[in-house]
């Protein structure tokens, strides 16, 4: 288990409304999976010298499924303040198994009414982040509303142009459905490109466009438009549209670079696929370098989203007279401050910088989509890596497609075990009947979900 504990000292400064001077300042500790939420807060108490405390992180990566089960009991004892949940698992601890422990964001002394209006935060994020009586307990800060992220000079040399209006006519975007997409998948896969990776690049605008969400009336419920799934998995194997590889994997990674069995014309993502994932691994780091520059992005055939990371507080420290002044300042400052100030117009801006991935000089600074629409009202989303592209024409709208309403506390798990068994189907190990059967029963063993 990845565990990283690190403690921060707080700033000098005393401030009699945050802290006791007699007892020092308090210690808020915060949970995560990745370094990503611990950045900001610390990037917070560097900035806010009057808001006293001690910082006591730990993260544990979700790999394998391990930040949940070490969470759970550190909640249950009371060691958590502040704690990150992602859409795969967000719902079990807003609205879930674990949601007694998730303080409303009011009980901190938020008017957050006012504060969601002030900042038009996105409203499938709200959603999301609300308890079963309907109050707020989580809000993020990112947009992930996806689109069909394509490499320019494929797209001249297979549809004539690279204009984001030419290839989204050619693929089907915005059209709600994948006949077209088939179509271009055809027509690239006769010049020897493959139009996707893997599986995995398609998965997540079949998974987040669905009607219905894995659990319907406490029974697995397998809704029509995941269960497509399975043949256009297969189809991509069958008709050597991919490359089959697997999603976070060196030969996945190894595709953003063009350096794959085929070249690949395109992925499927939210803004945060292009700042985290693709451009570290295009092999540049500026236009001419690898693929940098050779990318633009057009709206998918089937809108969707994918991922983000939810900030909750825990009753304990909403009920802490020391911690929860300092709780409620860390979370606004996150998730609600619409200004120049606030994290999202950083993070918006590419003004935001902290220390992420693969060695100590490895810094993040770049753009993003946000939950506030305020704030991106006023953000420039031009970016070197997409040809200069402003990303956010198609990425603010595509937020629009964002539904939570699919979304169940068990996704997580769920979703592992119905890729091995679509991976299973495509490949050729076993047929559609006892890929489903499998599946219903691995998830009535391993999570005692009712199938019938």
């Amino acid at each position: 288990m990845k565990k990283i504990l690190s403690v921060m000292c707080g700033l000098a400064v005393a401030s009699s409304l945050f802290a006791a001077k007699a007892k020092g300042p308090v210690t808020i500790n915060l949970w995560s999976f990745t370094d990503e939420v611990p950045a900001m807060v610390e990037k917070f108490q560097a900035t806010h010298p009057e808001v006293e405390f001690k910082l006591n992180t730990t993260i544990v990566a979700t790999t394998n499924q391990e930040y949940q089960p070490a969470l759970d009991p550190a909640l249950q004892n009371g060691e958590v303040d502040i704690y990150a949940a992602e859409a795969a698992f967000i719902l079990k601890y807003a609205s879930g198994d674990m949601s007694d422990f998730a303080a409303p964001y009011k009980d901190l002394g938020i008017k957050i009414d006012n504060a969601i209006k002030a900042a038009d935060i996105a409203q499938y994020t709200v959603d999301i982040g609300k308890n079963s009586k309907g109050q707020v307990v989580g809000l993020g800060y990112q947009a992930t509303g996806g689109c069909f992220i394509y490499r320019r000079s494929i797209a001249k040399q297979v549809f004539g142009s690279d204009d984001p209006k030419t290839v989204q006519a050619a693929i089907g975007g915005g059209s709600g459905s994948w006949t077209k997409f088939w179509q271009a998948a055809q027509k690239l896969a006769d010049n020897g490109v493959a139009i996707v990776s893997g599986d995995g690049d398609i998965w997540h605008a079949y998974e987040n466009s669905s009607d219905k969400g894995w659990i319907v009336d406490d029974k697995l419920y397998i809704d029509p438009k995941r269960e497509a799934f399975l043949d256009a998995s297969k189809q991509l194997t069958d008709k050597g549209w991919s490359n089959q590889t697997q999603d976070w994997t060196e030969a996945w990674y190894a595709d953003f670079q063009g350096k794959g069995a085929k070249p690949v014309f395109g992925f499927f993502g939210p803004a945060w696929l292009i700042n985290y994932v693709m451009a570290g691994n295009s092999g540049g780091s500026k236009v001419g370098e690898g693929t940098y520059g050779d990318w633009a992005v057009c709206n998918s055939p089937i809108g969707f989203f994918w991922g983000g990371t939810w900030v909750l507080a825990s009753k304990a420290a909403a009920k802490d007279k020391a911690k929860k002044p300092v709780v409620k300042a860390i979370i606004e400052w996150i998730t609600l401050n619409p200004t120049k100030d606030g994290l999202l117009y950083q993070w918006a801006n590419g003004t935001f910088q902290w220390k992420y991935g693969k060695g100590a000089d490895a810094t993040v600074n770049t753009k993003d989509t946000v939950s506030s629409g305020t704030v991106m009202k006023i953000s420039d989303g031009k970016l070197a890596f997409l040809g200069g592209q402003n990303m956010f024409d198609y990425f603010v709208p595509a937020g629009a497609y964002a539904n939570g309403k699919n979304l169940t506390q068990y996704d997580e798990v769920i979703n592992a075990a119905w890729r091995d068994q679509v991976r299973a189907y495509a490949n050729g190990q076993k047929s559609k009947a006892d890929a489903l059967k499998d599946f219903k029963q691995t998830v009535s063993d391993k999570y005692g979900i009712d199938i019938d």
